[in-house]
């Protein structure tokens, strides 16, 4: 105790430094988490959080005993988690690698600004765009088309709508962190591989992608951590929760708001969530774990 006092004197300055961001992690991430025991109770508004009677595992029965309802809402996250991960990292890459490797660096970086901005959209006015588009009367596709598709009837059209739509507004943003790692690696190298006769492909299979390799492992891992959550306001908005596309748009973050907007079950959305987090987890340190062992200095820890 004496040295870790010590050691935090030392380090008073950094210590100042750390502390808003520390406080900002403890009041948002820590203190709610009290609220997880709404999980195992009948939550009572007259009683409150811990007055409450307690259920045990009653809401998790319930959640898994909807059988039809969660299978679907499991199948459509672990689908879109796929899917969204897979194609965003290579976009990611593909995009960061363009714009290093482009001829004319000011305009590059016009570009970057401008991929960057869609992420600034608030999917509230994204889903007026996404109608614009695919309104079956005035929608610009159906008059391009020349016909009358009832986009928000046809369920099947949906995963490659809102992967189009997941694309846009994150791709830009998502290729910052690999064009950081791009503008760290020596210069140097590309010299060498051009005196030894090396043309630009061979430049980005050897050097560049070698050097994106642990960024790629990092974000992976920590996208592990989320692959029971979804996006809410792509899943919930974009698509309006209408009913008919449920099939292949409803996932556990969009049916528990839903649930609370409704029911207000705080018990029941209280376990969905407690399930998300803790399958999160369990992947996130397995994932950890093979990377560790395969290739460690690309592990989180």
């Amino acid at each position: 105790m004496k040295e870790f006092l010590r050691n935090t004197w030392q380090h008073r300055a950094l210590v100042v430094l750390a502390l808003p961001v520390f406080l900002i992690m403890l009041f948002i991430n820590y203190i709610p988490m009290s609220g997880l025991v709404l999980a195992f109770e009948n939550f009572d508004y007259t009683k409150g959080i811990f007055g409450s009677p307690l259920i045990g595992l009653d809401n998790f029965k319930f959640l898994l005993q909807s059988k039809d309802v969660f299978q679907r809402m499991l199948k459509n996250t672990l689908m879109y988690y796929v899917i969204f991960t897979a194609l965003g990292q290579f976009l990611n890459v593909v995009l960061a690698i363009a714009i290093d490797q482009f001829a004319h660096k000011r305009f590059g970086k016009y570009m970057q600004t401008v991929m960057i901005m869609p992420v600034f959209v608030s999917y509230a006015a994204v889903q007026f765009i996404v109608m614009a588009y695919l309104n079956s009367g005035t929608g610009i596709i159906n008059n391009l088309l020349g016909g009358s598709i009832p986009f928000y009837r046809k369920p099947e059209y949906w995963p490659t709508i809102l992967t189009i739509v997941k694309m846009w507004n994150g791709v830009g943003y998502g290729s910052v962190l690999y064009m950081s790692v791009l503008a760290g690696i020596d210069t140097s190298l590309y010299e060498a591989a051009r005196i030894d006769g090396a043309n630009k492909w061979h430049e980005i299979r050897h050097i560049t992608l070698p050097s994106l390799i642990p960024m790629i492992t990092v974000m992976l891992l920590l996208s592990v951590g989320g692959i029971m959550h979804s996006d809410t306001g792509l899943f919930y908005q974009v698509t309006r929760h209408t009913s008919a596309l449920l099939s292949t748009t409803e996932v556990i973050d969009s049916y528990v708001l839903n649930a609370i907007s409704k029911n207000s079950n705080f018990g029941f959305t209280a376990a969905a969530t407690f399930f998300q987090s803790v399958v999160g987890l369990l992947l996130m340190l397995f994932a950890n774990f093979l990377v560790n062992r395969i290739s460690p200095e690309n592990a989180l820890f």
